[in-house]
């Protein structure tokens, strides 16, 4: 009988949400032709601010209980139209977002690439608004875009469609830990935040262990930390260095990664892939690591702080720059 009812609820909970989709669907469809109102009256010098002004005010004498008209929204709707007027093919995600998602992503973004970037992750990754605003401030466009560009040859040979799955860098702002620390403190600290941890990583990492034990003869070894990609589809180890990379951290991970690969790995599982997450790497060092090896490997380095984005523009600029000369 439970079960029956249980299906009442799953129904309910299904319909809730089919409507507060649907109210968000008109909402943004609302906003998007007031929008669009006001950019053409501007445009053909009918409006100006006072106008705009004028017309805020008397939506809020006519019915009172109309909230979210104030001027400075509707210049926000004048805005949101003009961003996305010549882009038809970001207009079924803008409906898909709730406005607040909506006003942090065309406000604080530049490109068109970066604002559909954030737009789609939203979306797949369910983010609040207060997570969206975090991954902005962490730049994770650029550095996904960047990470991207330096896979391992074999990992991007293991799987073509690699997109928002690895980065070259990853912000642990969250941890809040000194200049100086150890890799038992980068440990714990990714433990005790495992939420926000999975969040800076993608939501198809699910956690496995810490400290995973894997026996290879008479001896036995422990991996830092131990997820599974469900999209994927295969184990990831994450071995932590609290300093700059090494090429020798690349081979005890390959190491690792075979054992998991005999002994760990199931017949229908794709093979493991390995992340050294290092305080600091020198591209070149890496370069020279990883052209050799047979591996799906990547070697990111890791950030307690939330990163210069300037920078990073300036990085991601470059490479753009010598992929086209390329």
């Amino acid at each position: 009988m439970e079960s029956h009812f249980s299906d009442i609820v799953q129904l309910i909970r299904q319909a809730r949400n089919n409507a507060i989709k649907s109210v968000n669907t008109e909402l943004i469809n609302l906003y998007w032709e007031i929008g669009a109102h006001i950019s053409q009256k501007v445009e053909a010098s009918e409006w100006g601010k006072s106008v705009v002004k004028e017309l805020a005010i008397f939506i809020q004498q006519t019915d009172p209980q109309l909230k979210g008209f104030s001027d400075k929204n509707l210049w926000r709707m004048k805005q949101f139209y003009e961003t996305y007027k010549n882009e038809p093919k970001l207009s079924p995600l803008l409906r898909e977002l709730s406005w607040t998602h909506n006003l942090a992503i065309f406000s604080r973004c530049d490109s068109v690439e970066e604002k559909e970037f954030y737009l789609k992750i939203s979306k797949e990754e369910n983010y609040s608004k207060r997570e969206l605003d975090r991954q902005i401030s962490a730049s994770l466009f650029e550095r996904t875009m960047i990470g991207n560009a330096k896979l391992s040859t074999a990992l991007r040979e293991l799987n073509k469609d690699l997109t928002h799955t690895f980065k070259d860098s990853y912000v642990f702002d969250f941890l809040n830990l000194p200049e100086a620390h150890s890799e038992s403190d980068l440990q714990k600290g990714l433990i005790q935040q495992m939420k926000n941890f999975i969040l800076e990583l993608g939501k198809d990492f699910l956690f496995v262990s810490e400290e995973y034990k894997i026996q290879v003869g008479n001896s036995d070894f422990f991996i830092d930390l131990l997820f599974y990609h469900r999209g994927l589809q295969c184990l990831v180890a994450f071995e932590l260095k609290a300093d700059k990379f090494k090429p020798e951290h690349l081979g005890q991970l390959n190491f690792y990664l075979e054992a998991l690969d005999r002994d760990v790995k199931k017949p229908n599982e794709n093979p493991s892939i390995g992340i050294l997450l290092c305080k600091d790497k020198d591209s070149e060092v890496v370069e020279y690591a990883l052209s050799r090896s047979l591996s799906p490997t990547m070697i990111a380095e890791y950030k307690t702080q939330l990163p210069n984005k300037k920078v990073l523009q300036q990085k991601l600029q470059q490479l753009f720059e010598e992929t086209d000369e390329k």
